[in-house]
């Protein structure tokens, strides 16, 4: 049900992890995963220290894009970085739904530096039965 947009993404993301974080302009990849769930999709992305103000989701079209911001905490005046290790910045997912997931109605929930999105698959995707009236043995089926 999802599609991958850019056959290169895993290298930008290997070559983001040694160079640092991501800007505006260039965004870092963030880590994903996607799965059927019952009638849903399950997409979840790591966002570790990001708070939640800092999440933007926007879907158009077919088109679903998660950005984020990780800020850098405040510090105290006398403070003196030792060591910093992690990535600060900002970070963005592009997907493309298929047009059989709802997209008017996703659910979003953020907890544990894990952003969960729940996208229904769409009734007219369900797979149904049709029964079959009338005295006649013929059945017609129009597509």
């Amino acid at each position: 049900m999802l599609m991958r947009t850019d056959p290169f993404r895993e290298l930008d993301r290997l070559a983001q992890q040694l160079t640092g974080a991501g800007t505006w302009t260039r965004p870092s990849a963030m880590a994903m995963d996607a799965y059927r769930e019952g009638d849903e999709y399950v997409v979840a992305f790591d966002l570790p220290g990001v708070s939640a103000d800092a999440i933007d989701i926007d879907v158009e079209r077919n088109m679903l894009t998660v950005k984020a911001e990780r800020r850098p905490v405040t510090k105290s005046d006398d403070a003196q970085i030792e060591l910093s290790e992690r990535p600060l910045g900002v970070f963005s997912r592009q997907l493309v739904l298929a047009d059989t997931l709802d997209t008017e109605r996703i659910e979003a929930d953020y907890d544990a530096g894990v952003l969960t999105l729940r996208i229904p698959i769409a009734e007219r995707a369900k797979p149904r039965k049709i029964s079959v009236g009338g005295e006649s043995t013929r059945k017609e089926i129009s597509g």
